[in-house]
């Protein structure tokens, strides 16, 4: 493990240039929910039919995250990461030339299965470069360097549609072109790249990395991943309903409160990745979660549209470093099995399926409140587990 360590602090900017490129790689999943609206409009879809491309993403976490971890025991991190990036790339350009629904189910399922493999391998690939006290930082600037990506979507593809007529005749499809190229000089400069990686742990079934859920922490960890994302979704879907109900605002207007939610969970990434040098995971991790309980007190009773986006803009900003600090604490806690660890809480992505779910049967029940209630659930369930985070930085 010495030589790792000492290759991992001196760790250059030629190395980490490239990794964070592969982060802004991984936000080009994002896509997905603008692009579904123009795929509806230009093939006149129902609703359940154009739902079915977000839905693709979720499900491929659940069925290639722990095979990739298993794969990385095998070709190294390094390389599967290339592959999620190639797979990436080919989901770009698949759509460049038919936009047909077939085409495009195809073109989202190969996204989503690239991003599973990219999330599961780069998060690792990182722990190579960098010591484990500054793995939560480093992790929490790659979210943020992620955000920008999901940022930039919805302005490229708006700008690809009314503009250039119509962009080349692609249209908002334009999105796909720009994002492609980008993929492709993320294979070229991570495959430059050189990374001397751990030795690869050692060979193992799906079986044998499930039953690292056996071990109480990994199983807390995994639980925490499913409520950051089942959070971070589900007040992305509920948000808007909530101004709408409160405030009486048309749903034009209502979908700026996602704007706010994404506008303080980037804040939340680059702030973090500065105040996690200097202050614990486990006091960060505890100011996070007291700042979405305390948005979950004012989305209880809010009426009024500032109250509600301060409480969603909390909501933002806490959730913004739960993921990075939750993973950093699990691969710290494993270090022989870093590679089935990243497959089993990569899988906990799944939480953005059932979190949306439960929400939508209580508030069929309650109104919006309750949807605030299972998201109050999984606030508390990450309170919890802020007793059990190691105390060192």
């Amino acid at each position: 493990m010495e030589p790792t360590t000492a290759v991992t602090r001196r760790t250059s900017l030629a190395q980490l240039i490239p990794v964070m490129l592969c982060f802004f790689a991984m936000g080009f999943v994002d896509l997905v929910g603008t692009a579904s609206n123009y795929v509806q409009k230009d093939l006149a879809l129902t609703d359940s039919q154009a739902n079915l491309f977000p839905s693709l993403v979720f499900f491929w976490f659940l069925i290639f995250s722990v095979p990739t971890g298993m794969l990385m025991n095998r070709i190294g991190r390094k390389k599967t990461v290339l592959l999620s990036l190639v797979v990436t790339a080919l989901s770009l350009i698949v759509p460049i030339f038919d936009n047909g629904y077939t085409t495009m189910l195809l073109a989202f399922s190969l996204l989503g299965i690239g991003n599973a493999i990219m999330q599961t391998s780069l998060n690792p690939l990182v722990s190579n470069l960098i010591s484990p006290d500054k793995l939560a930082s480093t992790l929490t600037f790659g979210q943020f360097v992620k955000a920008i990506a999901s940022f930039l979507a919805p302005i490229i593809i708006a700008w690809g549609a009314t503009t250039m007529l119509s962009t080349f005749e692609l249209g908002w499809r334009i999105i796909f072109v720009i994002y492609a190229v980008v993929s492709v000089l993320s294979i070229a400069m991570l495959g430059a790249t050189p990374i001397t990686e751990e030795r690869p742990d050692k060979a193992s079934g799906f079986i044998a990395c499930l039953k690292l859920l056996g071990r109480p922490f990994i199983l807390l960890c995994f639980l925490g991943i499913m409520c950051h994302v089942g959070i971070d979704v589900g007040t992305n879907t509920t948000a808007p309903k909530l101004l709408m109900e409160r405030a009486g605002v048309i749903l034009e207007e209502a979908t700026f409160a996602t704007t706010v939610y994404f506008i303080a969970r980037t804040a939340g990434c680059f702030l973090g990745s500065i105040i996690l040098r200097i202050m614990s995971p486990k006091a960060f991790f505890c100011f996070s979660v007291i700042l979405m309980l305390a948005a979950m007190v004012i989305l209880f009773g809010a009426h009024s549209l500032t109250a509600l986006y301060i409480g969603i803009a909390l909501i933002g900003f806490g959730n913004s470093n739960i993921f990075s600090i939750i993973f950093s604490q699990a691969l710290i806690h494993s270090p022989n099995e870093k590679n089935e660890v990243s497959g089993l809480m990569i899988m906990g992505l799944f939480g953005g399926t059932i979190f949306p779910l439960a929400m939508g049967y209580a508030s069929d029940a309650f109104g919006q409140v309750g949807a605030v209630i299972v998201l109050t659930i999984g606030v508390i369930y990450l309170l919890g587990y802020t007793l059990k985070i190691r105390a060192a930085k």
